[in-house]
């Protein structure tokens, strides 16, 4: 009789594990390993030679930089679908500056960025419209501004910031962003403060959190990292044309939730949602390219994969319409 409590127990236990918190953290860097050895397997270790790897980590630079402010957003409980838009705008200011002096063309680029951000704030905070339709209708708007100023010819980039193009450098911008931004979500008030109001933002304002400023400040935040990705694909690229940051949004958006982050926000979110999800896309991606898989099919790949994690890692007892 014993035997049969311990075992009821022991089995009890183990659902536990596995329908509670801990083992959904797990899922990211569980997917993250899966599929790495199933692309390795696959390609027959191509993925994983030292070419192919530097490959992959320049692929990852400026996505990891935009993701981590995405993040802030989300953790916000709010969504953003400008990154693309913003990222190609802030970098024809950067292509045109960088002629002039490259500290100036750096500081244009993330001014551009916040500038936009700072406008996305504005609307969804001022007019309390929700934050995926504004998003939404400054992502047509910027990416009309975008395709004007490149219609008859794309924007180049001075020799001298094309020069700047080093895994060093951008290594050490990514570096220095991640380190800021966990710092910044784990051990300051305003980090604190995002993550009250993504868990309940009603609450937060009573709490003393002024949740209208901290929102518009996210929202600018969001757009000067964006500002500042743009540096890094600027130096990479060497010309900006109409297609920049062309799709990035869904990329940034599909590499969070992959990386774990709930698309409700909240205190459940974790800072490795950025890394891992970026590198989860971006293993993923060139896996894909490399079994020769036409786009329509990495497009259908994609997606039963990211619906797949996102039905794992819902939080459905904070489930609400995205702010």
């Amino acid at each position: 009789m014993e035997n049969i409590k311990s075992k009821n127990n022991g089995q009890s236990k183990l659902r536990a594990f596995f329908s509670g918190d801990q083992f959904k953290a797990l899922l990211p860097f569980i997917g993250l390993v899966v599929i790495v050895v199933v692309m390795n397997i696959l390609t027959e270790g191509k993925i994983l030679t030292p070419k192919r790897l530097r490959l992959l980590l320049s692929q990852v630079y400026y996505p990891a930089i935009v993701a981590t402010g995405v993040f802030f957003i989300m953790t916000l409980g709010s969504i953003d679908f400008t990154e693309g838009s913003t990222l190609g705008v802030a970098s024809i200011v950067i292509s045109m500056l960088s002629f002039k002096s490259i500290p100036l063309a750096i500081l244009g680029g993330v001014v551009t960025g916040a500038a936009i951000g700072a406008i996305n704030g504005f609307f969804h905070v001022k007019f309390k419209l929700p934050s995926f339709i504004v998003t939404i209708c400054t992502m047509y708007l910027f990416r009309g501004v975008c395709a004007y100023l490149t219609t008859e010819t794309a924007v180049p980039a001075s020799k001298a910031i094309k020069a700047l193009d080093q895994d060093g450098l951008k290594i050490g911008i990514t570096v220095a962003v991640l380190l800021i931004g966990f710092f910044y979500f784990q051990f300051t008030r305003i980090g604190h403060d995002i993550k009250a109001i993504g868990s309940g933002e009603i609450a937060a304002r009573f709490s003393g959190v002024r949740t209208d400023l901290v929102k518009f400040l996210v929202f600018v935040q969001a757009g000067a990292l964006t500002g500042l990705a743009a540096f890094v694909n600027v130096i990479k690229v060497g010309s900006i044309t109409s297609t920049a940051g062309n799709q990035l949004e869904t990329q940034i958006l599909i590499s969070l939730v992959l990386g774990g982050l709930p698309i409700t926000g909240g205190a459940k979110v974790r800072f490795s949602n950025i890394i891992v999800g970026t590198l989860m896309y971006t293993v993923l991606n060139n896996g894909l390219v490399m079994l020769g898989y036409d786009s329509a099919t990495q497009q259908l790949i994609k997606g039963v994969i990211f619906l797949i994690f996102v039905a794992l890692t819902i939080d459905r007892k904070a489930l609400k319409v995205i702010k």
